[in-house]
């Protein structure tokens, strides 16, 4: 009886093994075709001398598209630069560099002109840069908080402005433009970092209904923590270096990995991509459906770490 069992199974996973390898292989055909198209595309950059902005030209560079890499450390874009040509890919292309300050908005116009000057156009947009914070709301400086909205938000609005136009003159175009979870819900002591991402995510959403016409994808895509050195980077309330390497940070999404999935997100000309774990999804979803539960969540998690400070 047993034996008979075990043929049975045996048969049924036979049976249903040949469709399920038959649709996984046309998937995979099908993606590496997808990818293909990105080929020779120009993709702009911003923040690209480290983190995921560096782990985005490693994988756009890998697919043969002609990357502008943005940033204020000019000398890291260049060390990125070279390790990028020492790969000697067949088909790849040199990288163009552009310094670009997201805090001095008036340059911003004339800085894009540049990048599009580089190879005549940009097909490509990933905004990708912004800094973090740390600090309570109240003891907070406004110049802190405008900071954060300059270098997470209106930098990056002023490079969208800049490079929309010749996207709907060629008729086409992706915008990608990473986010935060923090740009879904909000997590005490993040104020400033959350209330910039927030933004985003809204003025992105409203440019993608905008822009569908002229065939112009924009994804907002919205990754847990990343393993990079953003938490080290950030800023306290008075503008002060923060410093220190949050366990969170650390123990994070390894920035190829998100890298891979926001060139998904152009191949497949995704709207919206959420990489998280199950756990954060779900607090999303509680934040939408019972939010006095989320907001009493937040209120225990803001005294635990009052209490470990």
């Amino acid at each position: 009886m047993i034996i008979m069992t075990d043929i049975k199974v045996n048969s049924l996973w036979a049976l249903l093994g040949f469709p399920i390898g038959l649709v996984s292989l046309l998937f995979y055909l099908y993606s590496r075709w997808r990818k293909e198209e990105v080929r020779d595309k120009v993709v702009l950059i911003t923040g690209a001398s480290s983190g995921l902005g560096e782990a985005c030209a490693e994988v756009f560079y890998d697919s043969g598209c002609k990357l502008i890499l943005t940033g204020r450390q000019v000398t890291k874009l260049m060390d990125l630069k070279d390790r990028l040509l020492k790969k000697k890919k067949p088909g790849c292309h040199n990288p163009a560099i552009i310094s670009i300050d997201l805090e001095n908005l008036p340059s911003i116009p004339g800085k894009v002109n540049q990048a599009i000057a580089a190879f005549g156009q940009v097909d490509i947009l990933i905004n990708n840069a912004g800094m973090s914070y740390r600090g309570e709301a109240i003891q907070t400086k406004i110049d802190v908080d405008m900071k954060l909205m300059n270098v997470n938000f209106f930098g990056h609005v002023e490079i969208t402005k800049a490079i929309v136009p010749h996207m709907i003159q060629k008729n086409g175009g992706h915008i990608v433009t990473i986010s935060s979870i923090q740009g879904r819900i909000a997590i005490p002591f993040r104020s400033a970092y959350a209330a910039s991402k927030h933004a985003l995510q809204a003025y992105f959403d409203s440019l993608r209904a905008e822009l569908h016409q002229h065939n112009i994808n924009v994804c907002v895509v919205s990754p847990h923590y990343i393993n990079t050195n953003l938490s080290l980077n950030a800023i306290t309330g008075d503008g002060s270096p923060y410093g220190k390497m949050d366990q969170t940070t650390a123990n994070g999404l390894k920035p190829e990995f998100v890298a891979k999935q926001i060139l998904d997100c152009v191949v497949h000309r995704t709207s919206e991509l959420t990489i998280a774990p199950l756990f954060v999804r779900m607090a999303i979803g509680l934040r939408a459906l019972a939010p006095w539960i989320y907001f009493r969540l937040m209120e225990r998690r803001a005294e635990k770490e009052r209490k470990n400070k």
